[in-house]
């Protein structure tokens, strides 16, 4: 234990979840222009047409704001917002497809937010089919969303599955009173309850919940409490994530509370422990940084094939070159670059009834760039990569090794000729492992705080 507290406090350091290589700071925007990206998005899509491509719809709108969340959102109680909205993002779908020059065939969606249950069912199924109206499907496709368990009702379930839902993940983070009146999401084990159920009455084949360890005036035994909860219902799928406190972000509501409010990093670090441990005694499987699944759910079948895949939706069971993130401040990803959308949804809404793909920032992969990505993406999914003398051509491996000596002495990673396997010690910190083969943060350390602590 002694030990492991060492580790905690020397690579408790601000660093990227990678969700995408480069990380968005590091973007190069000022070579980044509209026309490259619409040539990066044909080159992916044309590859490979079969392949399908995924998804990204971003609902922005919330009733109330939770002081956890670092995501996009607009917080507003008038409904009124979601025709408009849907209109606009059915619009910007059009212009991919145009760009596109035929049907796409769709083999991942998901809707993200912000609130997707803050449309009503209606507008939902409006929205599902005006996309699917556009494109085929695989046989295999999975549609997903995140459900609010305060305001997801059944109909909402029921409308979504319908146009062919089958997975969806509800936001717990605690149960504990006091840690939920800190981040202003009360919800009682009640309302998460019967979501869960209806969800499996339906039909959904996967349901999953999300918890948050680090939060404001949290301790172990609320982090054990929720898991003994969870556990009571027992959700195919776990995201145990580690709260990221940056109230720096520009509308973020990070400032309900202050930071002496937050577990220190060993306080933090032992949570994590113990919810890790009683995770796997209930039978879950790791899965990835954060993750765990039952061995029935397909994330962890994923695991086990080799085709788990993380991006800007997080991780998910298969691989798409080309992801198109639709809705204000979503982020789509050709394989070869990445650009974002406005965020600001009149501006977002102005653009696409102008016929304008409304991407205000975004990066262009070197080659560099692409064989790192390759690598990260290997230590976040699988927890090993190699590298061959083709790739030593274009990338310092030198450099990355000398990052990695340090780990490898504190038996994090175990290092063979060309190749790394992260040690069960060092699963728990793979976004430093991470970090030593990101060159450009290594090239050009930040001069401010941009990334929240990995620990």
């Amino acid at each position: 234990m002694q030990l492991m507290c060492g580790l905690v406090q020397k690579y408790n350091v601000p660093g990227p979840r990678y969700t995408s290589y480069p990380t968005v700071p590091y973007w190069d925007i000022n070579s980044f222009s509209g026309k490259k990206w619409n040539s990066s998005v044909l080159r992916a899509f044309q590859e490979n047409p079969e392949e399908g491509i995924s998804v990204y719809i971003h609902l922005p709108f919330c009733e109330h704001m939770c002081t956890f969340c670092g995501c996009h959102k607009r917080i507003t109680k008038r409904h009124e917002v979601e025709r408009p909205y849907i209109t606009a993002v059915l619009k910007e779908w059009e212009l991919y497809v145009d760009l596109l020059g035929s049907k796409p065939v769709i083999k991942e969606l998901h809707l993200g937010g912000g609130t997707p249950t803050f449309f009503s069912p209606e507008n939902l199924k409006i929205l599902i089919e005006g996309i699917v109206r556009l494109s085929t499907k695989t046989d295999d496709i999975e549609f997903s969303f995140e459900g609010h368990p305060n305001n997801t009702t059944r109909e909402h379930l029921q409308a979504l599955y319908d146009v062919g839902f089958r997975r969806v993940c509800f936001g717990v983070q605690d149960y504990n009173l006091t840690v939920q009146r800190a981040i202003n999401r009360i919800q009682p084990f009640e309302n998460v309850k019967n979501v869960t159920d209806w969800a499996r009455e339906i039909g959904y084949t996967s349901v999953g919940h999300d918890i948050i360890y680090g939060l404001p005036f949290q301790t172990c035994d609320d982090v054990e409490n929720t898991i003994i909860k969870t556990n009571a219902i027992k959700p195919d799928r776990i995201a145990f994530y580690s709260y990221a406190h940056v109230p720096w972000l520009k509308g973020n509501g990070q400032r309900g509370y202050k930071e002496e409010d937050l577990p220190s990093s060993v306080e933090k670090k032992a949570q994590y422990e113990m919810g890790k441990r009683m995770l796997s005694e209930f039978g879950y499987k790791d899965v990835g940084m954060d993750h765990f699944a039952l061995p029935t759910d397909s994330l962890y079948k994923a695991l086990e094939n080799g085709t788990l895949h993380r991006n800007f939706m997080g991780y998910t069971p298969s691989k798409t070159k080309l992801m198109v993130g639709l809705g204000a401040s979503s982020i789509s990803d050709s394989w070869y670059g990445f650009a974002q959308n406005v965020k600001n949804v009149e501006e977002y809404q102005n653009l696409v009834s102008h016929g304008v793909i409304p991407i205000f920032r975004g990066h262009i992969l070197n080659e560099e760039d692409e064989i790192l990505r390759r690598h990260i993406l290997n230590i976040m999914c699988r927890f090993e990569t190699s590298w061959s003398e083709e790739d030593e051509k274009s990338v310092d491996f030198d450099m990355v090794l000398d990052n990695l000596s340090e780990l490898e002495k504190d038996g994090l990673v175990a290092l063979d000729n060309q190749q790394i396997k992260v040690t069960d010690k060092g699963r728990p910190f793979v976004r430093n492992i991470s970090m030593a083969f990101d060159l450009k943060l290594q090239r050009k350390k930040p001069d401010t705080r941009i990334f929240s602590m990995t620990v």
